[in-house]
């Protein structure tokens, strides 16, 4: 019931679509009992009148046969319209309010979901919600409604007929679908579950192929796949049975109310009650009345599967933010400086340590390396300063004041970072690059390019900066697509540049052309490069060897080259590979 309620509140900004859907709705289903009961009078008092020789007026009628005929046709027209309208813009808003729920949770409270599960409750979960108001919300209402109406018009003619139709009208309305949501409540939710974990292993077989076929794994992980589909399909086929008795229960409660109507209408009849034409249109308005619920055991059926899908979105929508943020406004920097005094900082409360004890002093201005291994903490130390991690020990000085007195949005626009996990999205270059300043010109986005050594190659496309680089960047290759991130970077008018990996991939020419345009760019900017690429580092101020969790090396290239530790011999092995260029 509490996930009922909150997906009902969910619904609220767009109430006024789904009111005027349900009042269309409402009335189709009206029309259409009104049109089966005067073309039933119609038929039966045309026949009549023809037996009897007498004429009767037939342009009535047969305009109110039309009339209702048009309503109804448009009146579903209009319904459908209005509908998907509503639920098309309850979908689009909540994928907004999720993201908006589960970004400050990202990445620490994220990374125990794998990607393919994400994804799944981003997409399949929310679209799965369509189904609460057009299968169950609606058609509920519209049921109470039609049948109490169609009912009390029976009820003019004979309180027997209404009574016996409402009392099937419940049946059908709401006995068949408690039966059907009963029924389908637990294949619903294995439907939701099997369907995440179905397109979870399909994500991580296709991610993971050539990793999958050199360890052998790929026939396990194919039958994993062939397996979870088998259950997935079982469920749906359980579902279709439920279906297909919900219909029948349906149709079976229909024909009674109509044998029901017949048999007492015609004992009305041959006392005098009914008029020969009256009689039919009785019983088609019983018919008719079972539109109205006839909606309703399929759309309780999946009820269980709605819910399933809802509880995943607040299970992720629910998860506490990583960083708390203060209650208070952010301070104002007084400078682009950062300082950290013995940092640790631990993934689990019972976990090692990935950073332990970090003392760093970066000057506004000032070019700042930090090397080491991979696992060696740098893009953890990243994510500390971008405040996506949360460190338990030691303290963090930005722009002068506390790093924890920053709202955590505030914190990270002082930042132009980029990370090792950058995305493009599906649009051209150009649009790309204006996510960081949409304000800039041609001649900026270019010399942001240049800088990141890729306006060459783009400008060399057919469209150049209006190419559409496909959905993550596919279309251009990996080393290029990296670039235009940097360059997307390059173009915030952020004091501090952290970047994270920007040469990763790249020859050693273009690596050395991609350096020497961030340098130039950063000329009056902060910056932190982390790296494991060892080439150009002279030109740097300072460089910080990370190892362990711990720096265990700082000063300049011919400093540390001097003392002969750590960095020298990183140095010896990077110079030594065929691609470190020296």
């Amino acid at each position: 019931m509490k996930t009922l309620l909150r997906l009902l509140s969910l619904y609220r900004p767009a109430w006024r679509w789904m009111a005027a859907g349900t009042l269309v709705a409402l009335v189709v289903v009206l029309a259409n009992v009104a049109l089966m009961g005067v073309a039933g009078w119609f038929l039966a008092a045309m026949a009549a009148a023809g037996i009897a020789g007498a004429t009767m007026n037939y342009f009535t009628p047969a305009a109110a046969i039309r009339a209702f005929a048009i309503l109804r046709t448009g009146g579903r027209y209009l319904e459908r319209l209005i509908t998907h309208e509503a639920t098309l813009r309850f979908l689009a808003r909540l994928r907004v309010w999720f993201y908006t729920r589960i970004e400050p949770a990202a990445p620490a409270v994220l990374q125990p979901y794998r990607g393919g599960d994400l994804l799944s409750r981003i997409r399949a979960d929310i679209d799965a919600l369509d189904n609460f108001y057009l299968r169950t919300l609606q058609p509920a209402v519209v049921a109470a409604v039609g049948s109490v109406l169609a009912c009390a018009f029976l009820a003019l003619y004979d309180g027997r007929i209404a009574a016996i139709d409402l009392l099937l009208l419940a049946l059908a309305g709401l006995g068949v679908p408690l039966l059907t949501g009963y029924l389908g409540r637990r294949p619903g939710a294995r439907i939701v579950h099997t369907g995440a974990a179905l397109r979870t292993a399909i994500v991580d077989t296709v991610a993971g192929m050539s990793e999958l076929s050199v360890y052998g794994a790929l026939p396990r992980q194919t039958e994993r796949v062939g397996r979870l589909s088998r259950a997935l399909i079982a469920d749906q086929e359980r579902m279709s049975r439920i279906a297909g008795l919900g219909a029948a229960g349906t149709m079976l409660a229909a024909q009674l109310a109509v044998w029901s109507t017949f048999v007492l209408g015609a004992g009305l009849l041959r006392a005098g009650a009914l008029s020969g034409p009256q009689l039919p249109m009785l019983v088609l308005v019983a018919m008719a009345s079972f539109e109205a619920v006839s909606d309703l055991p399929a759309g309780f059926q999946y009820l269980g599967h709605t819910l399933a899908a809802a509880r995943r979105i607040f299970e992720l929508a629910d998860a506490p933010p990583a960083i708390a943020d203060p209650p208070g406004p952010s301070p104002h920097p007084v400078d682009a400086g950062l300082e950290l005094r013995g940092v640790r900082l631990r993934m689990e409360p019972s976990g090692p340590w990935v950073l332990d004890g970090i003392d760093l002093q970066i000057a506004a201005g000032r070019h700042l390396a930090v090397v080491g291994p991979s696992g060696a903490g740098k893009s953890t130390l990243a994510a500390l300063l971008l405040r996506l991690r949360e460190y338990q020990e030691g303290g963090v000085r930005l722009g002068g004041h506390d790093l924890r007195a920053y709202r955590a949005a505030d914190a990270r626009r002082l930042f132009g970072a980029l990370t090792q996990d950058t995305h493009l999205f599906n649009t051209t270059i150009r649009e790309n690059l204006r996510l960081a300043a949409p304000e800039a010109d041609e001649a900026a986005l270019r010399a942001a390019l240049r800088a990141a050594a890729v306006e060459e190659e783009i400008m060399a496309l057919p469209e150049g900066l209006d190419t559409y680089v496909g959905e993550g960047g596919l279309r251009l290759s990996g080393g290029q697509a990296r670039r235009v991130a940097l360059a997307r970077v390059l173009l915030r008018s952020a004091p501090i540049l952290l970047l994270d990996e920007p040469t990763e991939g790249l020859d050693m020419n273009t690596a050395a052309a991609v350096l020497d345009g961030v340098l130039e760019h950063a000329r009056e900017r902060t910056l932190i490069l982390i790296t494991h690429r060892l080439a150009g580092l002279a030109r740097f101020d300072e460089i910080a060897v990370l190892e362990g969790g711990r720096i265990l090396e700082r000063g300049r290239h011919e400093t540390l080259m001097a003392r002969g530790g750590r960095y020298r011999r990183l140095h010896e092995v990077f110079s030594a590979r065929p691609d470190a260029g020296g």
